[in-house]
């Protein structure tokens, strides 16, 4: 159903690094640069976006809105939101299980965009 998501940023020279480093760990690259930012992703399925806005305005974090991305295992959340966190992403959840078998862990990325790695344990 989904083609890619876009996450808003202000800084596409912090920005894009994060996410270099990031989204290679879950197997995916840089497929599409343009002039406002780019395109991540595996070749296969969706993609991650990331851009400056379209209408010239800065970008804002979306109340309520959440990428959640799904992850092998509790380990590798563990590891990634480690990761994240190195890179200079924020804690907005420590890694565990919620809802009985949801084990998942929140960051927020240099823009304040909030993420939600997950799998069901």
């Amino acid at each position: 159903m989904f083609s890619y998501v876009i996450v808003g940023t202000n800084d596409l020279e912090k920005s894009l690094p994060f996410y270099d480093t990031f989204l290679k760990e879950l197997g995916s690259q840089r497929l599409k640069e343009t002039p406002r930012g780019a395109f991540y992703g595996s070749g296969k399925g969706p993609m991650l976006a990331v851009m400056k806005p379209f209408d010239g305005n800065n970008a804002t974090i979306g109340n309520g809105s959440m990428i959640a991305l799904n992850v092998a295992n509790p380990e590798e959340i563990n590891r990634l939101h480690a990761l994240a966190l190195t890179l200079g992403a924020v804690d907005e959840g420590a890694p565990g299980v919620r809802l009985g078998t949801f084990y998942c862990a929140y960051f927020r990325d240099l823009d304040g965009n909030k993420f939600n790695l997950f799998c069901m344990a």
